[in-house]
């Protein structure tokens, strides 16, 4: 959806005009507090699914204990054939609104709810045509949720599932609208509270000579996951962060073997990145994987010095990872990050437990800084990508912030639940019938 040009300059200026007023609802307590889910689409194995069912079903899907926060109203955009969202909402007894506008005052005349999280993830909507990037709805949400805070003089907490926009100009025009609003704001992939094994966590300060982030999959929607891996641990760094000078990626046989040519990463980094990688497939990877399309290499050049390397290797791997080098130290650390494989995906029950605390206090759990820079450097790694791998500067990136020490998963991760006795899996088996499974 493309707003009209004036429609678009008054928004922005009515929003940043109802900043001195609008002040952020504090809850306290234990009861469970009431939000507005605005959602693309509600499917099984959605995003929609993986958080929204946490808080119908419980965290397990299996209808036992959940989040401390309870569904009072929703706005889903897309109805897919394969829809779960009204027979849960019917389960629940939650009403699914026309309006975002809707979903967040339940009809009532005014903001009945003690936050929102908007997943603007998943849904057939268009690519860019040179960038192919998705081009999820998540200003216009971000939009029509801040615009709904101005009509009737109150803010409430927000979260934005995975990266701002799709754009760094949306980006940064959610991000500063939530600013001078003053609405309590967090964003973000679930991979920075998922497990990590071993449990590596760096120390505030420490020095880190060269960073590689490994990921696997869709090269903007899991890149994004990639890049926040590590954006979570190098933020850690001295002096914390400062921001992004310029990206440029690496895509087949030649662009590959010519940089590893001129030395532009460490691959022993990059190999201690792999060794963390559990299901790492041995005497990988080869030339023949830099020619597979989904493996690509994004070099990140940040504004103190440090190269950050994210390594994009589907062919090779199937997991998410880290590795650095710390001054002083011989061999690099790393960690892989772990997540459940399988229904009830828990990784993303501790992005929600990271969330609720900022509906109940109005305080982030970490700062959304982060993400405003993974998704900068997401766009500008795209343009690369669709440019031949062009070396981008990035002056927009200079973003500083301080880390927060908000903690990952504890231990590893457990079996999925099982398929029988749960509504969900009930849905499970729905799908693999239509699927003639």
């Amino acid at each position: 959806m493309t707003n009209h040009p004036r429609r678009r300059d008054f928004l922005k200026t009515s929003l940043l005009a109802a900043g001195a007023t609008a002040l952020p609802l504090q809850a306290t307590g234990d009861e469970r507090l009431p939000i507005a889910a605005i959602i693309t689409e509600y499917r099984y194995l959605s995003h929609a699914d993986v958080i929204i069912t946490k808080l119908l079903e419980g965290y397990e899907h299996d209808g036992g204990p959940g989040p401390n926060l309870r569904v009072a109203g929703m706005y889903i955009d897309l109805f897919p054939e394969n829809d779960m969202g009204r027979e849960l909402a019917r389960k629940h007894s939650i009403p699914i609104f026309d309006t975002i506008e809707d979903a967040i005052t339940l009809g009532t005349g005014a903001v009945a709810v003690k936050g929102v999280l908007s997943i603007g993830e998943h849904g057939n909507y268009p690519y860019t045509p040179d960038t192919h990037q998705h081009m999820y709805p998540r200003r216009r949400f971000f939009d029509a949720i801040a615009a709904t805070f101005i009509k009737y003089n109150q803010v409430v907490p927000v979260f934005n599932d995975k990266h701002l926009a799709y754009n760094w100009a949306d980006a940064k025009h959610m991000y500063d609208t939530a600013k001078a609003m003053n609405i309590p704001f967090m964003a973000g992939s679930s991979i920075p509270v998922a497990w990590r094994i071993p449990p590596l966590q760096l120390e505030r300060g420490c020095e880190i000579e060269e960073a590689v982030g490994l990921g696997y999959g869709g090269l903007e929607a899991y890149g994004f996951h990639t890049i926040e891996g590590m954006q979570c641990m190098v933020e850690r760094r001295k002096g914390y962060e400062t921001g992004v000078a310029a990206v440029q990626t690496f895509q087949g046989r030649k662009a590959i073997e010519q940089a590893l040519k001129q030395g532009l990463w460490s691959q022993d980094v990059v190999e201690a990145a792999l060794e963390a990688a559990p299901d790492r497939y041995p005497g990988r990877p080869t030339v023949e994987d830099y020619d597979d399309k989904n493996f690509a290499i994004y070099r990140i050049e940040y504004r103190d010095g440090l190269i950050g390397t994210i390594v994009i290797a589907g062919s090779v791997v199937s997991t998410f990872g880290f590795a650095c080098k710390l001054k002083g130290q011989s061999k690099p650390v790393a960690t892989e990050f772990e997540l459940q494989r399988g229904t009830p995906y828990r990784h993303f029950g501790y992005l929600v437990d990271a969330v609720e605390p900022m509906i109940r206090t109005g305080k982030p759990s970490y700062p959304v800084e982060r993400t405003l820079l993974t998704t900068g450097i997401l766009d500008a790694v795209m343009h690369s990508l669709a440019d031949g791998g062009r070396r981008i500067e990035t002056p927009e990136l200079a973003i500083s912030y301080t880390p927060a020490d908000w903690p990952f998963a504890p231990g590893a991760p457990k079996e999925p639940v099982k398929p029988e006795g749960s509504w969900h899996h009930l849905q499970k088996a729905r799908e693999m019938r239509k699927q003639g499974g």
